[in-house]
This record gives C-alpha cells, structure tokens and sequence, in this order.
C-alpha cells in the first residue's frame, strides 16, 4: 500500500514519518526544489509533545528550542492581567516547547530522508491534478516548481494534501473557495537577540484586539547571555483595505508599525529596542479559511492548514497538525489505509478544528486583554474588579478543553501515534 504526501512544510513530513511507522509505503512530494528555513518562531504545546514522544522525535526538537515555562498576557500599559506555567511547570507530562519554524522543517525533512529514504522524497514536484482510477486508486499529475510540463504522474492508494493555506489539493476538491479570508490585521514578525525577560524563558502577550505585541525566545541565551527572540507586532485596520498575499518571506517595513510602538517601554521589556534589533522583519496578514462542508472525496483527504487554516491565536496551528496526525494513525490502525479510513478521520477532527477556527476568531484565551481594554482602557488599581479571577481562569480552561489540552485529560490518554497501544 503506498500514500502520497502533499507539502514539505511542517505537517507533510510529521504525516510521513507517522504513517512511514505504520509499516506504509510513503512518499512526500514538495513544489519547492530546494527548501530553506524560512519563518521565525512556532509553538508546540503539550499535546504536540506528546505525539512527538511517540514518533522519536520529541529530544531532538527539544534540544533545538526553548521549553516554555509560563505565559502572561499585559495590558498596553505594560499591567500583568493573567499569568499561568506552562508544560511541565503547569502539570503536563510534557513540554511546551517554543522553536524556529525553520529549523524544526529542516529537522524534520532530515528525519524523512533516514527513516524513508532520500528516494521516497520528490523536490521541485508541483501538484498540477489528480483523479481517482476505477480501481479506486488516486493518479496525481506533477510538474515542475515554476509551471514547466508535467514531469512525473504517480498512482497511489492515498493521497493526503499537507500543502498549507494555499493547497494545491483543497483548491481541487473545492474550486471556487476564493482567497484567504482576512480580518483586518497585519502582523510584523522578526527576531532579535536579545537578554531574555522575566524568567528567561516566558512568552507574553499585551495589548488588546486593535494593536498587541507577543514576544518569547526560541533559543537559549549564548555565550553572551543574549537569546534568539521572536516577536510579533500586529496592528488592525479595516477589513476592506487591500493587503499583500501572505509569504512567509515578504519584507515589512518599520515604518507601517514602530511608530505605534514607541511607547511600549514597560520595566521588564522595551518593546521599540527588540524590534529595531531585529536584522529582518517579515509583514503577515492574520488570515484563516472558512471550515469547510467536508475536507475529502474517497482516497484523498486534507491535513494541517490545508484543512484548517486558522488565526494564530492559543499557539495552536502546528499542534493542531499533531493532532491531526495522531487520529489519522488511529483510523488507518482500525480500519486499514483505505477512503474508510480518511472518512473516519475527518469525522473526529473536521468539527473539531471548525470549532476551533471559531473561537480563534473570537480571539481564544487572548480574550482576556480585550476585556481588560474594554472595561479599563486608561488602566486600573484593582485587577479584580476589572475581570475577576475566576472569569480569567474560565476563558484560560475553556479554551485549553476546546484545543485539545486540558491537563487531566491530556495526561490520562494516550497518544494516537503510540503503535504499542491497543485500540
């Protein structure tokens, strides 16, 4: 039996490693000739650590990035109004861990190449089409990164698209979707070295809906105890003016978006110095995808952001992958690589996801800050009577139910990657 991996980005090579340890014949085909590390920082929260553990991979990603030990959200004075640990500090049986998105896609597209084989890897492979045979089977049609003639045609039992927000696969099983839906935001992105903040490895959020500022390391300080920083500078405008396509390698301009932060100088971080210290800054419009009525047709299925492309509010999106993956391993364990299978896959995760595209719209956990700006824009004495504790821990476990991580429950399952256990 051999599946077709669409996308050599973070999803298409964890799909193939997974399936790969099923015992299945796999091969992953990327548009890009020659990948590179492009992007900055992305999270992996728990429950992505824990299918991590089970696919061997979890040290090594670990080695490469910075465990997350808590998590605050500020006003745009620079006021504490949440703060709670993070993985193994919260509880968890495993990390959060804050990493270069770059280089846990090259670590990864490493891992495929000694665990497949460099041969079962295809560069330069540009999806053109694909159809289902009448025996069932899926033929896909290739051609070359820049639009050359098809240069390959291969036949597979499944073909599964990992090629992200723009997907060569979703946008054949749904013609006519259109583009990206944008809400308004723009996102600046860089990172700075830096000398870590607070404990040294916190991630913090301030702001609120209309202008925020998140900021975490994801590296370890170095010799100089300065560390890799990420940061993200987001402002919101109306929906209607024109934005850029995103590209993870479009330039920003300081210009747009420093002067709106010149003032965020708070005692435990000056906002306006890492972000002229960044040597490149990259611009993102915040953009997701309406869930769709159904995600596949027979042996072809979606996974990643080619299925739910979402806000990155919660940290979620590659963890969300990672889930993915896990109840995909599950249903081709019950029920054999077959369309049965990817049926069943998507009934679990397809509403769970869409369930998760709507509270990132919402603005998940980040919610907190809104209200604080809503019910106290020139700040406050008294946090409690702003938004009460209990409130703050209601949105925080709420949206820790819906993603997929609550403690209790994360802790006392299993992970769908691990083939040990019994179903």
């Amino acid at each position: 039996m051999e599946i077709m991996i669409i996308g050599g980005g973070i999803a298409g090579p964890l799909a193939a490693l997974a399936l790969h340890r099923l015992g299945l014949k796999v091969a992953l085909f990327e548009a890009v000739a020659r990948p590179k590390p492009l992007g900055v920082g992305i999270n992996l929260l728990p429950h992505a650590a824990k299918e991590l553990e089970a696919l061997g991979l979890l040290e090594e990603v670990r080695r490469r990035g910075v465990e997350t030990a808590d998590l605050s959200y500020y006003s745009k004075h620079g006021t504490r109004i949440w703060r709670e640990p993070r993985g193994l500090a919260a509880g968890y049986r495993w990390p959060q861990i804050s990493i270069h998105r770059g280089a846990l896609q090259m670590f990864l597209l490493d891992a495929c190449r000694a665990r497949l084989g460099a041969g079962r890897m295809h560069f330069g492979r540009r999806l053109v089409d694909f159809e289902e045979t009448a025996s069932g089977r899926v033929r896909a049609r290739f051609a070359g990164p820049r639009g050359e003639e098809a240069v390959e045609s291969r036949e597979a039992d499944l073909l599964i698209g990992c090629d992200g927000i723009h997907s060569a696969v979703r946008a054949r099983l749904h013609p006519g979707e259109g583009p990206p839906v944008w809400n308004g935001a723009i996102l600046w992105r860089g990172t700075s070295r830096m000398r870590p903040f607070l404990s040294g490895r916190s991630m913090i959020m301030a702001g609120h809906e209309r202008q925020k500022f998140v900021c975490y390391p994801i590296e370890t300080a170095d010799d100089t105890g300065r560390a890799l920083l990420n940061w993200v500078a987001e402002l919101r405008f109306s929906p209607d003016r024109p934005f850029r396509r995103e590209d993870w390698n479009r330039e920003g301009r300081l210009g747009e978006f420093l002067p709106a932060f010149e003032d965020w100088r708070f005692s435990w971080l000056e906002v306006p110095a890492v972000i002229r210290a960044a040597p490149r800054v990259f611009e993102y419009p915040m953009v997701d995808r309406d869930p769709l009525p159904h995600w596949g047709s027979g042996p072809v299925t979606l996974l990643g952001d080619a299925a739910h492309p979402m806000y990155p509010v919660g940290s979620n999106g590659v963890s969300q992958a990672l889930l993915d993956i896990a109840e995909l391993v599950r249903a081709i364990r019950r029920h054999g690589p077959t369309p049965a299978a990817l049926a069943a896959y998507e009934a679990v995760r397809r509403p769970a996801t869409a369930a998760l595209i709507a509270a990132n719209r919402e603005q998940g956990p980040e919610r907190v800050m809104q209200l604080v700006e809503e019910r106290a824009p020139d700040g406050f004495e008294d946090l409690e009577t702003v938004l009460p504790r209990a409130e703050r821990e209601a949105i925080a476990a709420h949206y820790k139910r819906l993603a997929g991580f609550d403690p209790e429950t994360l802790n006392a399952s299993p992970a769908g990657c691990d083939l040990s256990v019994p179903l």
